[in-house]
């Protein structure tokens, strides 16, 4: 049986979390770390300027008061007894496609796992969020599991996944441009003083790729994106050459 670790951004309550686990137990045994309260959007922040508390929540169960990088961190250095097989962040609740992927708490939970050299992988269930939808999120997070774990994945390489229901098939997509309109909401407080609230619209079809992630989940297609980290791949200089140096 598998190792596998299981956190997420939406806090230790979220019903996603419970229904990846859940289905995760099929093919393993599962330990889940995840913070304590919703984390979304938090990116890949780390905690440094405060200690870190964690509080068992259960048998194999813990609660983090931190992001869930630090969720990943913390089970890897203190809380699982050895090195898991693999790393599933989610279910989140809603898309995290495209660009957004570098914003996200879910993402970065995986990414988090991949550092250490280990099989990670994000699920976001993109719409509905009714308990047969996150049953059908957290059986297609099943069968990438076991794909992973069967025939493993390219080096420093995190699998996202994007879930739509009803679900109408599965296929490997690539990450698109995610682009807002109106990003930001003006509004008044009582004293008359302007405030922010970060709102917009996704722009449709901001990218033309037939196999963006954001058109695979619009059409009904459970997105899986293989993102990859590599920082040894060539970088182009020659278009700084002329840049003077010196």
């Amino acid at each position: 049986m598998a190792t596998i670790l299981v956190t997420n951004d939406d806090g230790i309550l979220a019903e996603g979390l419970w229904a990846l686990a859940d289905k995760l137990a099929e093919i393993g045994t599962v330990y889940v770390v995840a913070p304590d309260r919703e984390r979304s959007a938090i990116g890949h922040a780390v905690t440094m300027t405060r200690p870190l508390r964690i509080k068992r929540y259960g048998e194999r169960a813990f609660m983090v008061d931190g992001t869930p990088a630090d969720c990943v961190k913390l089970a890897l250095e203190t809380v699982l007894p050895e090195k898991p097989d693999l790393i599933a962040s989610g279910i989140n609740n809603g898309p995290n496609l495209g660009t957004d992927i570098f914003y996200s708490g879910t993402f970065s939970g995986a990414m988090e796992g991949a550092f250490y050299g280990i099989h990670s992988m994000a699920v976001s269930l993109a719409d509905e969020f009714s308990k047969e939808a996150y049953e059908a999120a957290a059986s297609e997070g099943l069968w990438v599991a076991k794909m992973i774990l069967e025939r493993g994945l390219c080096p420093e390489t995190i699998l996202n996944v994007n879930v739509p229901y009803p679900i109408k098939g599965r296929a490997f997509t690539r990450l698109a441009p995610r682009l807002y309109s109106k990003a930001f909401e003006e509004r008044k407080d009582p004293f008359g003083r302007k405030y922010f609230w970060m709102a917009g619209k996704v722009i449709e079809n901001a990218s033309e790729h037939e196999e963006a992630d954001v058109k695979a989940v619009s059409r009904g297609i459970t997105s899986i994106t293989p993102v990859n980290f590599s920082l040894d791949r060539i970088t182009d200089l020659d278009p700084y050459g002329s840049w003077p140096l010196e």
